[in-house]
């Protein structure tokens, strides 16, 4: 069986120390694939048509004609309009199509890669009687690459950005959508493999690797098919701000003015604080469409939008109790009655943060918390499992 197809190599798995150049690498690993998912302009059409060929080819596929749209949604409409996806994602008469080739041809030389870049699984169990065997300890540099690059990446890239753009874009029953530059995450984890000696791959996976390499580098998202592929450019604007509390440079949506994310034809995603929000939170916020929504966190950060004093006056909020916030210096519990047409018989507890937002200012909350609640204190304390006598003892909240 050929190294490219079989278990990990010896090699593979061998003792790395790791100096100050290494570390200094997975910090240069980390910025450099970032920078490729919040990139932002005009694709690179040369440099992605070359290497989506590539991957065409290796799927035993011609070169495709190449359709250029502005963004992901507009692709989304463009492949059903015009019946791309009628034929069904796996075979075009008795052939196996584009898509199913090169989503074979890409997830297994995926598998691989990351098998070696990462500890191996234990093997299955043969009966329900066999315990399975403890899996293999992770050395310290392998964590370190997992930790300070893979895992913030997937916090930024999978959990944040993607999560914003499949939202707008309305998805093409049975058919993988290859994010490009927002293939990151496990691009730059294989990459850090390489470059930090961590792990040798084969040579039909380094190209499969550069291939998925150079496209992350140079456009957005991309839907392959028999006899076209069609490519969405990147967002004409890109918003982020640090995750509060971050260790390796965790990234969320944020904006507060204007989309934190736009495609030049006008399709564009909303978000405060990693948040992502209807349109109308920003632009026409009132106490009638808040009242209406059903999402707790838009709600609340339409809320914080008009700001608690306008909300609690213009929804008649009726105060239940207040209380100083013993966990909490300078800080006060407030609990009010819900307005009877958003919940009867529900409270609200209003609540200041503990900790400060990078510009010194400390957010207020509005905390969803029992019907029929009469007690601040008390409401506070269930927030975190005690009651509220527990709660009334404590130095700090946390």
């Amino acid at each position: 069986m050929s190294a490219a197809f079989g278990s990990p190599t010896l090699g593979d798995h061998e003792h790395v120390e790791f100096d100050s150049d290494h570390h200094r690498t997975i910090a240069a690993v980390h910025a450099e694939w970032l920078a490729a998912a919040l990139a932002t302009g005009p694709s690179d059409r040369t440099t992605a048509e070359a290497a989506v060929s590539q991957l065409y080819r290796l799927a035993g596929h011609p070169q495709p004609e190449f359709a250029w749209v502005p963004s992901p949604p507009s692709a989304s409409e463009l492949i059903s309009t015009s019946g791309l996806s009628e034929g069904g994602p796996f075979f075009t008469g008795d052939r196996q199509s584009a898509h199913a080739g090169i989503a074979a041809v890409v997830n297994a030389s995926k598998r691989r890669m990351e098998a070696r870049v990462s500890p191996p699984r234990p093997p299955r169990r043969h009966g329900w009687w066999q315990p399975p065997p403890p899996p293999e300890e992770e050395s310290e540099p392998r964590a370190q690459a997992r930790q300070q690059i893979r895992d913030p990446l997937k916090t930024t890239v999978n959990d944040a950005i993607a999560v914003g753009i499949r939202k707008i874009t309305p998805s093409i029953s049975g058919y993988v959508t290859w994010y490009g530059q927002h293939e990151a995450p496990w691009i730059a984890h294989c990459d850090a493999g390489r470059r930090l000696g961590l792990a040798r791959y084969s040579p039909e996976d380094v190209e499969v690797l550069d291939i998925h390499c150079a496209i992350a580098k140079a456009t957005g998202w991309w839907w392959p098919f028999d006899q076209v592929c069609v490519m969405a450019e990147r967002p004409i604007a890109l918003h982020t701000e640090p995750t509060p509390d971050a260790r390796f440079g965790q990234r969320r949506l944020h904006h507060r003015n204007d989309p934190a994310i736009a495609f030049a034809d006008g399709h564009e995603v909303y978000a405060v604080s990693g948040t992502i929000i209807p349109k109308w939170v920003i632009t026409d916020p009132t106490v009638e469409r808040i009242n209406r929504e059903r999402n707790v966190e838009i709600r609340r950060t339409a809320i914080e939008r008009i700001g608690w004093e306008t909300y609690i006056s213009e929804s008649n909020l009726e105060l239940i109790d207040r209380a100083d916030d013993p966990g909490n210096d300078a800080g006060t519990l407030a609990l009010y009655a819900t307005p009877p047409r958003v919940r009867p018989h529900g409270r609200i507890l209003l609540v200041l943060n503990g900790s400060r937002e990078r510009d010194g200012t400390r957010r207020r909350y509005g905390l969803p918390v029992p019907d029929g609640a009469s007690s601040a204190l008390d409401a506070a304390g269930w927030t975190y499992g005690i009651s509220g006598s527990d709660y009334a003892r404590l130095v700090r909240r946390t």
